[in-house]
């Protein structure tokens, strides 16, 4: 087991869940003098892994074809803590995302526990501040821990947060988890994030097929003038949609292969998406399409190939003001792995 003392901007983000935005007119938020009843006080406790099994999985992951629906437990209502109940430990079950020792990324479901809790269990006995007059709330999204709260005899119960007059978890409870000395318990892999090979082509693992996603929702526009080849290098990244994604609203492909595009075909390809040639009427979603951005990540169009289907392509300029084209087999060639 390992030890951390969690710090003020690591555990706002980690734990709170704390999503920046600009100001926001004043309302109470959602529920504010609505205080719960007590919680249910519930036997002994096991583990996250039984309590909370997909507690933080904010980042959904790619499912297994005929995999079965994960476990959702059995998740008691948030309450406040009766004074017959004595907390002496808090746990916080959660997830994070990890590099993988052989390349890429995972997500893993961590336990974490403390079990200094007097400055915690003392916040949480604060009752909601009521909002009084004119009040200014910011547009921050605040999304609390999964938290429980043990006695000495390993019964549990999940605590409500006290709230202040935006809705929010009051700043006395934001400074006593931050407080809080947590020990890792548990962490176990729940899926792969980012695959090596991903990583090594630098390509996201997922992306979406927006030639199928424009043709059925905006209007893009016919191609334009023909233009001389972009001179930044582009980076090639292709990705396969199942079958379960085609024709759906915004298919997503996983990836397949990718990298660098070789000068001498990078100059070909663009060559081919300077036609002025209109796109077919066709509505066959694609199987695997093509995404080829600027090496370094900035600065030129994004450009989207279909590589079957209806062999279409899409061009984004950074202004906006997307254009669609016809492609054919050559280009789909040029496009394929090697």
């Amino acid at each position: 087991m390992s030890r951390m003392r969690s710090g003020g901007t690591v555990l706002a983000v980690a734990l709170l869940g704390v999503a920046l935005g600009g100001c926001a007119g004043g309302n109470a938020g959602p529920g504010v003098g609505h205080d719960p009843g007590p919680a249910p006080i519930v036997g002994k406790w096991i583990s996250c892994a039984e309590a909370a099994p997909r507690a933080g999985g904010s980042i959904v992951l790619p499912a297994p074809s005929g995999a079965a629906p994960a476990p959702t437990g059995d998740d008691p209502a948030i309450g406040r803590t009766d004074p017959a109940f004595t907390p002496v430990a808090a746990v916080l079950c959660g997830r994070e995302i990890r590099p993988r020792a052989g390349g890429g990324t995972e997500q893993v479901a961590t336990e974490r526990r403390a079990d200094e809790i007097a400055a915690l269990v003392a916040a949480l006995r604060l009752p909601d501040r009521r909002p009084e007059g004119e009040i200014v709330c910011t547009a921050d999204m605040i999304v609390p821990p999964w938290l429980a709260l043990l006695d000495e005899r390993g019964r549990w119960l999940r605590p409500y947060l006290p709230r202040d007059a935006c809705g929010k978890p009051r700043a006395e409870v934001r400074a006593a988890l931050d407080g809080l000395r947590l020990t890792t318990v548990d962490t176990r892999p729940v899926g792969q994030v980012e695959s090596p090979a991903a990583a090594a082509a630098g390509c996201a693992q997922r992306w979406a097929d927006m030639v199928w996603v424009e043709t059925t929702t905006g209007r893009p526009g016919p191609p334009g003038p023909a233009a001389a080849p972009a001179a930044e290098p582009l980076r090639l990244c292709v990705y396969d949609v199942p079958a379960s994604e085609r024709g759906g609203g915004k298919p997503a492909g996983d990836f397949a292969y990718g990298g660098p595009l070789p000068p001498e075909r990078q100059t070909a390809v663009l060559r081919a998406l300077a036609t002025t040639r209109a796109a077919a009427a066709c509505a066959t979603p694609a199987s695997r399409f093509a995404v080829l951005r600027p090496l370094d990540g900035a600065g030129g169009p994004d450009r989207y190939v279909e590589l079957d289907g209806c062999r279409r392509f899409l061009v984004v300029p950074p202004g906006g003001g997307s254009q669609l084209g016809q492609g054919d087999a050559t280009l789909a060639e040029l496009l394929r792995r090697g």
